[in-house]
């Protein structure tokens, strides 16, 4: 009966998943949220599988590939779904849930290329060519998580960052959803980086079709030295 509900969620809209699990233990912050979520058997939403996965990963693969990157850091690993598509030569996964870690060290415990880190406790001098932001930004409800997510996101990278998140002021009827104009924040806050490339999603976000489309879409910031 287990596999029966796990099969079920993951076919639930991000948002009514997000529903399911607020309806389960009231919010309180991002941190609780997300790592509650994980031990509750939710997992890390829509976005992770099916099309939006394959869309994500076909890009971040090619990136990769085109761009010779020989190492990447991912701040906000989730469950490692989306992970299981990718082909990064190292990797580096990091989340605030202690849970999210657990899950993705067992899931790749024969993979000598990867390793997890919780958030609170990752070495600073880890570094890479390629730090991503998947579907995380505009689940950083509070301000100052917010500002101390995105500094660690840049400090992490030497080429480039790769963010994958809607970019918008907007109000959103839950609670762990908070949009933002983030690309605001990068040029007041990071002058070494600039905004090179923006890709829209194959799959715009359609509200009759939530668990496959999304208001995200992907930024490529490079470093200026």
């Amino acid at each position: 009966m287990l596999e029966n509900i796990k099969a079920f969620l993951k076919n639930v809209p991000v948002l009514g998943h997000g529903l399911l699990q607020l309806r389960r233990a009231q919010f309180r912050n991002s941190v609780d949220y997300w790592d509650q979520r994980y031990r509750k058997g939710g997992d890390s939403g829509a976005g992770s599988y099916n099309r939006l996965a394959e869309f994500k990963a076909n890009f971040l693969n090619t990136f990769v590939e085109q761009h010779h990157v020989s190492s990447v850091i991912e701040h906000g690993c989730g469950d490692g779904a989306q992970l299981q598509l990718a082909r990064y030569p190292a990797y580096t996964g990091v989340d605030i849930s202690p849970k999210a870690v657990e899950i993705c060290r067992t899931l790749f415990a024969g993979d000598p290329t990867k390793r997890f880190f919780e958030a609170s406790l990752l070495p600073a001098a880890i570094k890479a060519d390629l730090a991503l932001s998947l579907d995380v930004i505009y689940h950083l409800v509070e301000d100052h998580v917010f500002h101390a997510y995105m500094q660690e996101l840049f400090a992490s990278a030497s080429r480039f960052v790769v963010v994958y998140s809607s970019n918008m002021t907007q109000d959103w009827p839950y609670k762990h959803v908070h949009h933002r104009t983030f690309t605001d924040w990068v040029a007041k806050n990071q002058p070494r980086w600039f905004l090179q490339s923006r890709t829209p999603n194959d799959y715009p976000y359609d509200p009759a079709n939530p668990d496959e489309t999304s208001f995200a879409d992907f930024y490529v910031f490079a470093a200026t030295s």
